[in-house]
């Protein structure tokens, strides 16, 4: 199943708190698959049987929690903390003796966090800023990780296209970001 992003996850919560029951149903069955892993790795092989409860205890707390929402700020950040205290109460309950292992917690919300939710939110803007095809060159090649191959092959330029296109779309940001005119301005 594919994750979702924060933005995807949002217009999922916004559309379910002004009602749409479909937008909810299917937010509380993508954050299911969200929790089965977020919980699965805390836990570990041996305490596999406290996921379901604690999944479901989560989506319960996001139910009876959803109104004190702030639709300005990122969701996923708020929903994860949601979902960190029905851990740590888990362990409580259970006397404290399991490991929760926290040093996992930045895998799974690192890219929820409400200062990755910013900074993406922040390229995207960049990003837009330029022609899109340059921009969807960027964004393939230096955020996805694809090569120029794969790129040039996606997008039906060639490779020399895509290596000069992101090279200049990149310089272009760069002057942006320097408060200085680019090549086109």
């Amino acid at each position: 199943m594919k994750q979702l992003t924060e933005t995807e996850l949002k217009a999922l919560m916004l559309l379910s708190l002004d009602g749409d029951e479909t937008a909810y149903r299917c937010l509380l069955n993508m954050l299911r698959h969200l929790l089965v892993s977020y919980y699965a790795r805390r836990l570990g092989g041996s305490a596999a049987a406290h996921t379901d409860d604690l999944v479901q205890d989560t989506l319960l707390a996001l139910h009876q929690r959803r109104i004190t929402y702030d639709r300005e700020r990122p969701f996923t950040a708020w929903f994860f903390t949601i979902a960190r205290h029905k851990l740590v109460d888990h362990h409580r309950r259970a006397g404290g003796r399991s490991h929760i292992g926290l040093e996992t917690a930045g895998d799974v919300l690192a890219p929820y966090s409400e200062d990755a939710v910013a900074a993406n939110i922040d390229v995207n803007r960049l990003l837009a800023s330029l022609p899109a095809w340059q921009g969807d060159m960027i964004r393939q090649v230096r955020l996805e990780g694809r090569s120029v191959a794969e790129t040039a092959a996606g997008t039906g330029r060639s490779e020399a296209m895509v290596k000069v296109g992101v090279h200049r779309g990149i310089k272009a940001l760069a002057a942006k970001l320097r408060g200085e005119r680019g090549e086109d301005g």
